[in-house]
């Protein structure tokens, strides 16, 4: 990757970081650290990777997301805000009476969001689904999907990869979000997941790791899908959640937070200085 096109990816994540925040604080709180593990995911696939238009968010052979980890809904907002889906001003709306961004990922509300999330592990199945349906139907569009790691506790993911496997669709993305933590605490209290790699090669899937916070290392990696072949592919993002913001990566408990007025303004400024650094 030339060195400028990292440049821009690193400052989109910065800026989904921003607007994700700006979303959130105008409710007063939300899911800030899942929204924050992937931004770097969403500014390359929707900076580089993926084939889609803002001006027609329905169109045809445009390339899907799948977040199945749909409370990170304001992390995808963010995302489709700056790339010109909707108006940016619209993310104060979040969560909000009539909204157009409710709290979870919601197909038939939001300009650019392919599939309806949120019941974890469900969307897993929904971009098989896609996948297969996009084969069957002769488009050669992609389905990438964003799984978090405490989401991969639920079985009906597992029974999906196989699928996919079984059916060998190469046409699919699975981007799983190894952020270690999930709504109660760190994964491996809760429910230790063991070797993501590992366990997703055992299940067929050509299967990388990749640093999440790294925008070269997840653009080289999504890359490599291109290729096509007779499997599908899983990359598994080593990300820390609420990355991007000192404070709430350091905050045990950051699935969900308050973001306090006081809170907005400290974590903004060091975003903003972080983005100030990175293009002057």
């Amino acid at each position: 990757m030339e060195y400028q096109e990292q440049k821009d990816l690193r400052a989109f994540a910065i800026r989904i970081r921003m607007a994700a925040l700006e979303a959130i604080h105008s409710i007063g709180s939300g899911h800030v650290g899942g929204a924050m593990s992937i931004a770097d995911t969403l500014a390359v696939l929707y900076g580089r990777e993926m084939n889609v238009r803002p001006e027609d968010p329905k169109w045809a052979d445009r390339d899907c997301l799948v977040v199945s980890k749909g409370h990170a809904g304001p992390a995808v907002y963010a995302t489709l805000a700056l790339k010109g889906f909707f108006p940016y001003e619209e993310l104060k709306t979040l969560n909000r009476g009539g909204t157009r961004l409710p709290s979870h990922c919601d197909r038939n509300k939001t300009p650019g969001v392919d599939v309806t999330t949120g019941s974890l592990g469900q969307g897993t199945s929904q971009a098989a689904g896609l996948a297969l349906g996009n084969r069957i139907k002769g488009r050669k569009n992609r389905v990438f999907l964003i799984v978090g790691d405490g989401e991969a506790e639920e079985g009906q993911c597992w029974e999906s990869f196989l699928f996919a496997s079984a059916k060998k669709l190469s046409n699919l993305v699975v981007l799983i979000d190894w952020n270690k933590r999930q709504l109660d605490g760190y994964l491996d209290d809760v429910l230790p997941m063991g070797d993501f790699v590992a366990k997703m090669e055992a299940f067929g899937f050509d299967t990388v790791m990749v640093d999440g916070g790294d925008v070269a290392q997840i653009a080289a990696a999504l890359e490599r899908t291109r290729a096509g072949g007779d499997k599908p592919y899983a990359i598994v993002l080593d990300t820390v959640k609420g990355h991007g913001v000192d404070e709430v990566e350091q905050t045990a408990m950051n699935h969900s937070m308050p973001v306090t007025d006081e809170r907005f303004e400290r974590w903004t400024a060091e975003l903003r200085q972080k983005l100030e650094a990175l293009e002057g």
